[in-house]
């Protein structure tokens, strides 16, 4: 590969990082949001706003239905990615900001246990390293002695991390449609998971008997910035990183559910702290990891390309490195009359 390409290249990747981390970004603001504007005991309905209005809209602007496998394909990738986001707002309800969103650091780990199964790309030894020094994180912010644990916000925390990580590889394996768009895919998997949610919310929670204007600019935020544009760039960086790539990238989330916690007043302990900074260094040590490998493989490349070109101009193939009489295939050979 030549070295300029290749340069144009980690830049479209870099690009590419930056453009997906503000998925996991948008989405930590999520709980701040909800403790703080939503009207508290809905969860089912704050995810079904988040998903449903904005999945409608994205299928409104492309006008692209799934065709073939892809309805089912849709439910369940719908399921995975949307479906159980409630449980998010569970944790967001029953945690402090930071705690819940610091749950979601486990999801390295499972997607690289999940993309060896699933993927057959089993994990490198770095790619492991990054996705304990994120579980150790999780442990020390959600063990810290102020952390003020709630055993059902921690499960739901922890279900919906299991349910992202499964949906982040399938929709890896799977991909999209040939002329499918991220906009289309994120519209049908929207409106899956809303539609998954609907019934559940109308029987169980209905709506809030009073939304207000806070409410309002809440529910708009998350279907909006934390719905419709994060999940179209999140869903658009799975197709083009690694998912080794992609999947450290979710600890921004609770970074930013941290920053906004300490700039509301809330404290952290040197435990927590620590925590905070291991999983800081594991999504960093992650994407620098696979930067070094990628620049590996393509000097590889480069000097492969290299040996080619020296052959072809001593009019030797590259078996004649390795001693052999290696000619242009058919030199020497006289054709016999009527060939």
């Amino acid at each position: 590969m030549h070295p300029t390409l290749a340069s144009h290249q980690r830049r479209g990747q870099a690009a590419s990082v930056a453009l997906t981390a503000l998925a996991p970004a948008a989405w930590g603001t999520t709980y701040a949001v909800t403790t703080r504007l939503l009207p508290p005991g809905h969860p089912l309905f704050a995810g079904l706003m988040r998903a449903l209005p904005a999945g409608l809209l994205a299928l409104a602007i492309t006008r692209v239905l799934p065709r073939g496998p892809w309805w089912w394909k849709t439910v369940v990738l719908g399921a995975l990615n949307i479906g159980a986001m409630p449980l998010l707002f569970v944790a967001a309800e029953r945690l402090p900001g930071g705690v819940a969103g610091t749950l979601g650091a486990a999801q390295p780990l499972l997607v690289a246990a999940l993309g060896t199964a699933l993927l057959h790309e089993p994990p490198t030894a770095w790619r492991l390293v990054c996705a304990v020094l994120g579980v150790l994180g999780v442990g020390l912010v959600v063990l810290g002695p102020r952390a003020e644990l709630d055993t059902v916000g921690v499960l739901a925390g922890l279900g919906h991390t299991a349910t992202m990580a499964a949906g982040v590889v399938l929709t890896k394996r799977w991909g999209r449609p040939e002329g499918v768009g991220p906009l289309a895919l994120t519209g049908w998997l929207l409106t899956s998971g809303g539609l998954l949610m609907l019934p559940l919310t109308l029987g169980l929670e209905r709506i809030p008997g009073r939304i207000d204007a806070g409410a309002t600019g809440g529910y708009l935020w998350l279907g909006s910035m934390g719905g419709l544009i994060a999940y179209t760039l999140w869903f658009r960086g799975l197709d083009r990183l690694p998912v080794g790539a992609s999947a450290p990238l979710v600890l921004l989330s609770p970074l930013v559910a941290t920053v906004i916690g300490l700039a509301e007043g809330e404290s952290l302990s040197l435990p927590q702290l620590l925590g905070f900074a291991l999983a800081l260094t594991a999504m960093l040590a992650a994407q620098l990891g696979l930067k070094e490998r990628k620049k590996t493989v393509q000097e590889g490349e480069i000097h492969d390309d290299d040996r080619r070109a020296r052959s072809h101009r001593d009019g030797r193939w590259p078996g004649g490195d390795r001693g052999e009489d290696a000619r242009t295939p058919g030199a020497g050979v006289v054709p016999e009359a009527g060939e």
